[in-house]
C-alpha cells in the first residue's frame, strides 16, 4: 500500500456546491482516498509519504477536451500530419490512439503546467473524422495511458472539409455539400442500426458501427464548427436525437439561445487565436460568460500545437476577464471537460474513489499573471516538481 498525504494547501475540489477550504487529501495506491480538513492520524501508515503544501492551491489535474499533440509535429523543418485521413469525406471509424506518439515533446510541457489529461482527437479535414479519445499526459504507450475509447465521434463542418475536398473539385466543395454528407452518412447509419435490430443482418460496415455508437447514446458527437455552421449541428442532432458538442464555436454569441435550447455542450476556443476571415471571423469570448450565465457545460481547449499547451492558462485569464469568476473558469478545465469526455467517474473533481491526478498551484489561475503549477501528480505519481 503506497500513501501520500497533502497537508495545509487550499483545496479546490470544483466538487457541486462545495466551497474552497483548507484540507488534507489522503492518497492511497493511486487513488484519493479521503478530502477532509484534517485526516485522522490513525488511517496515515508509518511509511506515507508527507507533502507540504502550505501557501499553495490544491486542486483536479486540468483537462483539456479538445488537443491534436501527437498526431501533428511543428517541431521540425517539415510538418508531420497523422490527424487527416483525407481519403474519404467519411472515415468514421479512424481510431486516433493508432495516430498518437506518446513520446511527443508536447505531453512534457502539457504535464509540467498541469494538464493530466487531453482528449485525443483526429484532425477536421473530413466531415467525418473518426474516433476520439481521452489519456492521460504521462506515459510511454498511448494504449496504457488512454482512460477511455473512443469518447466521441468526431465531425467537421465549414472550411476545413470544403477547402480540403473542394480543392480537387469533389463532394462536398461547398457548405450545402458537407450538410449533404452529414444527413446522408446519418440516415445511412440510422437504417444500419435498425435493420440489425430487426434481424435483417445488414453486412458489417466499420464506419456505420462507429456512428452507431452516437445513435444509440454510447457516447456523443464531437463537431467541429463555427458561426452559422452550429444551425446546421444543432438541426441534424436534433433530427436524430444524438448528444453533441460544438467544438470552437467561434460566433457563438449570434445563436445564444439556440445552443441553450439544444442542451448541448460547448467546447469553446482557442481563446488566444487570431481573427481572421473565415472561421476566425469572430473571436467572441465573451460567449464563455454568456453560455455559463445560461448553464450551459462549457469547457475551455487548446487545440494544441495549433496553440500550444501552456496557452490553457491564458484561457482561463481571458475567461476571468470577460467577467467568469476565477472558480467558475476553473470549472471549465476540470470537471466540466470531464463531463463532456465521459470520464467524471475518474478525473474533475478531489472526491474519494477518483484518479489521484493532483495540482499544487502557486498562485491563482486565471487571476495571477506569475500563477505556475508546483507540482503535477497522475494516479499518485510525482512526474513533475519544483518545490
Amino acid at each position: 500500500m503506497r500513501q501520500t498525504v497533502i497537508k495545509g494547501g487550499t483545496l479546490y475540489t470544483m466538487k457541486d456546491g462545495q466551497d474552497v477550504f483548507q484540507g488534507e487529501i489522503l492518497i492511497e495506491d493511486g487513488k484519493i482516498k479521503k478530502v477532509m480538513e484534517r485526516i485522522p492520524e490513525e488511517m496515515i501508515s508509518d511509511d506515507a509519504r508527507i507533502m507540504d503544501a502550505s501557501g499553495l492551491c490544491v486542486m483536479p489535474g486540468l483537462i483539456d477536451a479538445h488537443s491534436h499533440i501527437g498526431m501533428f509535429d511543428f517541431n521540425s523543418e517539415t510538418s508531420v500530419d497523422e490527424a487527416n485521413e483525407t481519403t474519404d469525406p467519411v472515415t468514421l471509424s479512424i481510431d486516433a490512439r493508432y495516430g498518437v506518439n506518446p513520446k511527443a515533446r508536447e505531453f512534457k510541457v502539457a504535464y509540467e503546467h498541469g494538464i493530466t489529461t487531453m482528449l485525443l482527437t483526429p484532425g477536421s479535414g473530413n466531415v467525418f473524422c473518426g474516433l476520439p479519445f481521452a489519456m492521460k499526459t504521462y506515459g510511454d504507450n498511448a494504449f496504457d495511458m488512454s482512460i477511455k475509447a473512443p469518447c466521441a465521434v468526431k465531425i467537421a463542418l465549414g472550411g476545413n472539409p470544403k477547402n480540403t475536398y473542394g480543392d480537387r473539385d469533389q463532394l462536398p466543395m461547398t457548405r450545402m455539400g458537407v450538410a449533404k454528407v452529414l444527413w446522408d452518412t446519418f440516415r445511412k447509419a440510422k437504417t444500419y442500426m435498425e435493420d440489425q435490430e430487426n434481424g435483417k443482418n445488414p453486412p458489417y460496415n466499420a464506419d456505420m458501427e462507429a456512428l452507431c455508437l452516437a445513435l444509440k447514446g454510447e457516447i456523443p458527437c464531437k463537431i467541429h464548427c463555427t458561426q452559422y455552421d452550429m444551425l446546421t449541428a444543432i438541426e441534424v442532432a436534433k433530427a436524430f436525437g444524438v448528444r453533441f458538442s460544438l467544438e470552437h464555436a467561434w460566433g457563438a454569441t449570434d445563436y445564444i439561445d439556440e445552443i441553450v435550447e439544444s442542451g448541448c455542450d460547448v467546447c469553446y476556443g482557442p481563446i488566444a487565436t487570431y481573427r481572421c476571415v473565415g472561421e476566425r471571423r469572430k473571436i467572441d469570448v465573451e460567449a464563455v460568460k454568456m453560455l455559463d450565465d445560461r448553464g450551459v457545460n462549457v469547457a475551455i481547449i487548446t487545440d494544441s500545437p495549433i496553440l500550444s499547451e501552456e496557452s490553457l492558462y491564458h484561457h482561463i485569464g481571458e475567461a476571468v476577464r470577460e467577467g467568469v469568476s476565477q472558480e467558475r473558469a476553473m470549472r471549465m478545465v476540470t470537471v466540466n471537460p470531464a463531463r463532456i469526455l465521459g470520464v467524471e467517474d475518474r478525473i474533475g473533481t478531489l472526491e474519494e474513489g477518483k484518479d489521484a491526478d493532483i495540482i499544487l498551484v502557486k498562485g491563482k489561475l486565471g487571476l495571477d499573471t506569475n500563477a505556475k503549477v508546483q507540482c503535477t501528480m497522475i494516479d499518485g505519481n510525482i512526474v513533475y516538481c519544483c518545490l
